[in-house]
């Protein structure tokens, strides 16, 4: 009788591990399948090599260095009219009066201040002109990169070259809830 109640325990005890194996393996494949269905299709690109091999960027490289040469044409201009103004005031200073000594000064304290402030705002009046003769140009190219993305059904896309996402699928923002569930109000 002890035997049959051990052969019966034994039993049930195997029955028990591989219910519980079997269990285990469905868990394992919905868990696989879930992953799997929500996989996302990645891609990348390489932005600026896609940008240097556009016509219109190329002419905008041009019309930009352009601006530029004009800008810097303009503050050699001033550089130089500086100079010529100081080289002017050392040669002369000794027989200048101490009235004109003083104009003298005040006028190279002037233009070397009024060449400090071309200098700032042609910096910003470059990278303006840049902005808005690239900014068309990388419009463009981002539209492409979503719609090859969108017909192959790519989810993410990343720009390689700076490690920047490109376009993503619209997805829900779960910040409130996450926010929520902080108890962050």
């Amino acid at each position: 009788m002890r035997r049959v109640t051990k052969a019966l325990n034994l039993k049930s005890q195997i029955s028990l591990i591989m219910k519980s194996i079997f269990k285990s393996l469905v868990v394992i494949g919905l868990v696989a399948t879930s992953v799997s269905s929500y996989a996302q299709k990645t891609a990348f690109i390489d932005l600026d090599s896609l940008l240097s091999v556009m016509p219109e960027m190329t002419e905008a490289k041009k019309v930009s260095a352009d601006h530029y040469k004009q800008l810097e044409v303009t503050l050699t201009t001033m550089q130089k009219d500086l100079n010529d103004k100081l080289a002017d005031y050392q040669a002369n200073e000794k027989v200048y009066t101490d009235l004109i000594k003083n104009m003298k000064q005040k006028e190279l304290q002037d233009l070397n201040q009024r060449i400090q402030d071309f200098q700032v705002q042609a910096q910003t009046d470059f990278q303006k002109k840049n902005d808005e003769l690239t900014k068309p140009i990388n419009g463009k190219a981002k539209k492409a990169i979503e719609k090859v993305a969108k017909a192959k059904g790519y989810k993410l896309v990343i720009d390689s070259s700076a490690g920047v996402l490109l376009y993503t699928e619209p997805a829900e923002d779960i910040f409130n809830a996450v926010k929520a569930e902080l108890g962050v109000k």
